[in-house]
């Protein structure tokens, strides 16, 4: 049996907590952990979420990097990370909720890397 961390909703809350870090340091410069109700409602409908947050990933790049100075890195890091996180194949339409719990963990361990990495930039 695989580990958590190779599935893929554990490797889609990655790529959550990553787009999330770009809206978050473009709108407010900082980074908010999500609500309950935000990764219930990502988890049952992944894929329209995604595209709602890469619609507007370049506008949120360029907002974040004109705060200028840990800002600026830390968002160019994160939507880097992005890239590095869309998987391969095809986004498929179906949710996962069945497994939120690992959706969750990815978006978690992902949140904690950028917690560490950029201290007082995400709460």
């Amino acid at each position: 049996m695989g580990k958590v961390e190779d599935g893929r909703p554990y490797q889609w809350g990655r790529l959550y907590a990553a787009l999330r870090a770009v809206r978050g340091f473009a709108s407010a410069g900082r980074v908010t952990p999500a609500t309950d109700r935000e990764l219930k409602d990502t988890t049952s409908r992944p894929r329209t979420v995604f595209e709602g947050f890469l619609r507007t990933a370049g506008l949120d790049v360029l907002a974040a990097r004109g705060r200028g100075g840990a800002v600026a890195e830390a968002a160019a890091v994160a939507f880097a990370d992005v890239a590095l996180l869309i998987p391969p194949e095809a986004m498929s339409r179906e949710n996962l909720t069945p497994q939120t719990e690992h959706f969750r963990q990815g978006y978690e361990a992902q949140l904690a890397a950028y917690r560490k990495a950029w201290e007082g930039l995400v709460d």
